[in-house]
C-alpha cells in the first residue's frame, strides 16, 4: 500500500524521469554508442512508467472493471516480450505525458469552480451587543448574527442590510458586473463585494446554507452529473475493451505476429471517445457557472439543447413584477390638480395607488398636505381639493356623480384598456380632468431576447398568466408570442405543460421559482429566474441568478453548443480509431506512433471542449469573469 501511494503522488515526476532517459537512450545511439546503455535506459523508463499504469490497471480488475491502463499494460508486457524496449518506453512515457496533461486541461475547464470557492469569505467582523467588533470564523456565525462589512471587504452572509448604505458587486451570485446600490433593508448575498460605504447586516443564512455556498455544491454536483453520451459511453467501453482484448488474442492465433497483437491492443484505447464527453459537459457547465448561470447536470444540458417550446409566466418574468404608469392622458390646463390625486392615493395601499404616488412625486415639485378621503368599495376613492371633491377611480365612481366621458375621451380610455393598462380616472368639477394607465411593464431587453430564442431554433413561445386575458393578450402582441393563456391557476399551468408534452414536444417552462414550481418541476427543462431564491435553486433544473432574459439566451446557446461539442468529440475519437486501424492495415501506424496518435486525439477533444468556456452569444456583452472583477476592485 505504501509503494502503491509512492507511486501514485510521484507520477509526475517519474513521467519527466521516463522523458529523460528516453532522451539519453537515443543520444547514445546516435552519438557515444556506449554498449548497453541505450537498452538499459529504455528498460528503466518502461519499467518506472509501467509502474503506476499497471497499479491502476490491477486496482480497476479488482473492481471487475476493464481499464485502458490494462491495454497498455498488456502491451507493455508484449513488448518486453520481443525485445521491443524502445517501443515500450516511448508507449508508457506517452501515456502517462498524456494524462498529465488531460489533469492540467481538465483542471483549467473546472476554473469555475476554483474561482468560486477561493472567492468564499473565510472570516467577518462580528458586533458584539456593546458595539465593539471582532474577527471570528465564518462557519462559528449564527443566524441573527450582525456583522460589519467596509469598503472592499467581502460580505459573510446571507442576510439584510440593518444599516448604511454602499454599491455592493455581486457578481460572484449572478455573474452581474454591475455594482448595485444596497440601502437599509436590502438584501445581500454571501460573497458580493462590497466596493463603496459601509454596510451593517444581519444574517439570515450562514455557512453551507447561504446561496453561495448552494451555488458552489450545485455546480459540483452538475459537473459529475452525467449526460446520456456519457451514459452510453461509459455502458459501451465496459464491452469495448475486452472485445480489444480478445481482437488482439486472435489477431495473435492467426497471424503469429506478436508485435501486431500488441500493436492493436494500444490502438485500440478507446480514451478520445472516454473522455470527450465529460469534457464538454464540465466546460459547459462551468461556463454557465461563471456567467450566474447554473445548470443542474449534463443531462440538464442535453434537454436543455432539445427544447423547441419555451413556455413562460408573465408577471416577473417576461414583465418586471412592478406596476408603473405607463400613459397618461389630460383634459384639463390645471395640472396642480395632479398634486391632489397623489395626495388621495396616499391613502391607499392598493397596487394602482402605490404606483400612481411613485409616479406623480418623481414628477412634481411641490407636494399638498395631506387630506381626509373616503373610500366607496368598488369604485375608489373621493377627496377634497380646493372647495371641491376630487374623484379617483374607476368610470362607475364618475357616473355615480354625474361625470360624463365623451365619445373622445372614451375612445382613450378603451384604447388603453386593450393595451393591457389598468385604468385610473380623476373626475373634477363635473368633468373627466385624466386618465392613467397603469400596467406592470414589459422588460426592456424581452423583445430582442425573444427574437434571438427564435433564431436559436426556438419554434413555439407561449405565455401562461393568471392576468386577465386582454392585458395578457396586448403583452403577447407587443412581445410577438406564439400562443397566449391567461386567467390560469399554477394548477392549470401544469395542464398546458403536459398538453405541449403529449404533443411531443420538448418543453421548457420559464418562470420566478415561487409561484410556479409546479410548472418548472413538470416541464421537460424548469429555468427559474428567482435571482437565487430556495424553492428556485431546489425546483428548477437551471437556475438564472441575474433574472435577465439574456441570462436565458446565453443558456439556450450554451447548451446548443455543449451538445454539439459533445458530438464533436465523438466523431473525433471514431475518426481517429478509423485512422489508426486503416493506417496499421497498411503498415503506415505502429505502436509508439499509434499511441502517438491515440494521447494526441484525447488533447484534441480537451482542448475543442475548452472552447466552450469562452462561450458568449452573439452580440452580448459579456460580464467581466468575477476573479477578474476582484482584481480591479
Amino acid at each position: 500500500m505504501k509503494f502503491q501511494r509512492f507511486i501514485y503522488s510521484h507520477t509526475n515526476p517519474i513521467t519527466f524521469w521516463s522523458a529523460g532517459l528516453i532522451i539519453l537512450g537515443f543520444l547514445n545511439t546516435w552519438f557515444t554508442k556506449v554498449p548497453y546503455v541505450t537498452d538499459t535506459a529504455w528498460i528503466i523508463a518502461s519499467v518506472i512508467a509501467a509502474a503506476p499504469i499497471v497499479l491502476r490497471a490491477i486496482s480497476a480488475l479488482k473492481a471487475k472493471v476493464f481499464s485502458i491502463e490494462l491495454l497498455v499494460g498488456i502491451a507493455v508486457i508484449g513488448a518486453f516480450a520481443i525485445g521491443e524496449f524502445e517501443e515500450s518506453a516511448i508507449v508508457t512515457f506517452l501515456f502517462l505525458f498524456g494524462s498529465y496533461l488531460e489533469q492540467k486541461t481538465l483542471a483549467k475547464t473546472r476554473g469555475a469552480i476554483q474561482s468560486l470557492t477561493e472567492m468564499a469569505p473565510t472570516t467577518a467582523q462580528l458586533v458584539n451587543d456593546d458595539g465593539t467588533t471582532e474577527e471570528v470564523d465564518v462557519d462559528d456565525l449564527e443566524e441573527g448574527n450582525v456583522v460589519l462589512v467596509k469598503a472592499g471587504g467581502q460580505v459573510p452572509v446571507d442576510g439584510k442590510i440593518v444599516d448604511g448604505s454602499g454599491y455592493v458587486n455581486e457578481a460572484s451570485i449572478t455573474g452581474e458586473s454591475r455594482p448595485i446600490n444596497k440601502q437599509n433593508g436590502d438584501g445581500v448575498y454571501s460573497g458580493a463585494m462590497v466596493e463603496s460605504g459601509t454596510l451593517t447586516i444581519e444574517a439570515t443564512q450562514v455557512g453551507d446554507e447561504t446561496t453561495f455556498s448552494k451555488i458552489i455544491e450545485l455546480v459540483e454536483e452538475a459537473q459529475d452529473t452525467k449526460s446520456p453520451a456519457e451514459n452510453f459511453i461509459d455502458k459501451f467501453a465496459q464491452y469495448y475493451t475486452p472485445a480489444v482484448l480478445v481482437i488482439a488474442i486472435l489477431v495473435y492465433v492467426f497471424s503469429q505476429d506478436l508485435r501486431l497483437a500488441i500493436t492493436v491492443l494500444v490502438l485500440g484505447c478507446p480514451g478520445a471517445l472516454v473522455i470527450g464527453a465529460p469534457v464538454s459537459n464540465v466546460a459547459g457547465i462551468g461556463n454557465g457557472a461563471k456567467n450566474g448561470i447554473l445548470i443542474k447536470g449534463g443531462d440538464v444540458v442535453e434537454s436543455l439543447a432539445k427544447v423547441d417550446t419555451i413556455v413562460f409566466d408573465k408577471t416577473g418574468t417576461l414583465t418586471t413584477g412592478k406596476m408603473t404608469v405607463a400613459d397618461m392622458k389630460q383634459y384639463t390646463d390645471d395640472q396642480s390638480l395632479l398634486a391632489g390625486v397623489a395626495q388621495v392615493e396616499k391613502t391607499s395601499d392598493h397596487p394602482l395607488a402605490q404606483a400612481i404616488v411613485a409616479h406623480l412625486d418623481a414628477h412634481l415639485k411641490d407636494n399638498a398636505s395631506a387630506m381626509e378621503t373616503e373610500t366607496i368599495k368598488g369604485r375608489g376613492m373621493v377627496g377634497h381639493w380646493n372647495d371641491n371633491d376630487l374623484y379617483v377611480g374607476n368610470a362607475a365612481l364618475l357616473k355615480d356623480h354625474d361625470i360624463t366621458l365623451t365619445d373622445d375621451q372614451l375612445a382613450d380610455l378603451h384604447s388603453m384598456q386593450d393595451e393591457g393598462q389598468s385604468t385610473v380616472l380623476v373626475g373634477y368639477q363635473g368633468q373627466l380632468a385624466f386618465i392613467l394607465g397603469v400596467a406592470d411593464t414589459v422588460r426592456p431587453e424581452v423583445p430582442a431576447a425573444l427574437a434571438a430564442l427564435k433564431r436559436q431554433g426556438i419554434k413555439h413561445l407561449v405565455m401562461l398568466t393568471g392576468d386577465n386575458q386582454a392585458t395578457a393578450q396586448a403583452v403577447a402582441e407587443s412581445l410577438g408570442i406564439d400562443e397566449v393563456h391567461a386567467d390560469l391557476l399554477p394548477a392549470d399551468k401544469v395542464t398546458f405543460v403536459k398538453k405541449f408534452q403529449d404533443m411531443g414536444r420538448n418543453v421548457a417552462f420559464v418562470g420566478d421559482g415561487i409561484n410556479d414550481s409546479p410548472s418548472l418541476a413538470t416541464a421537460s427543462v424548469g429555468i427559474a429566474m428567482g435571482g437565487g431564491t430556495d424553492v428556485a435553486i431546489e425546483t428548477a433544473d437551471v437556475v438564472l441568478m441575474q433574472s435577465s432574459f439574456t441570462a436565458l439566451n446565453h443558456a439556450v446557446g450554451l447548451a446548443k453548443k455543449t451538445s454539439a461539442n459533445t458530438k464533436q468529440n465523438i466523431t473525433i475519437a471514431i475518426l481517429t480509431v478509423a485512422f489508426l486501424l486503416i493506417g496499421l492495415v497498411y503498415g503506415y501506424i505502429y505502436m509508439a506512433s499509434g499511441m502517438f496518435v491515440h494521447e494526441a486525439s484525447i488533447l484534441v477533444v480537451i482542448f475543442n471542449a475548452m472552447r466552450l468556456i469562452g462561450y458568449k452569444p452573439r452580440g452580448a456583452k459579456q460580464a467581466k469573469p468575477a476573479t477578474q472583477q476582484l482584481a480591479t476592485n
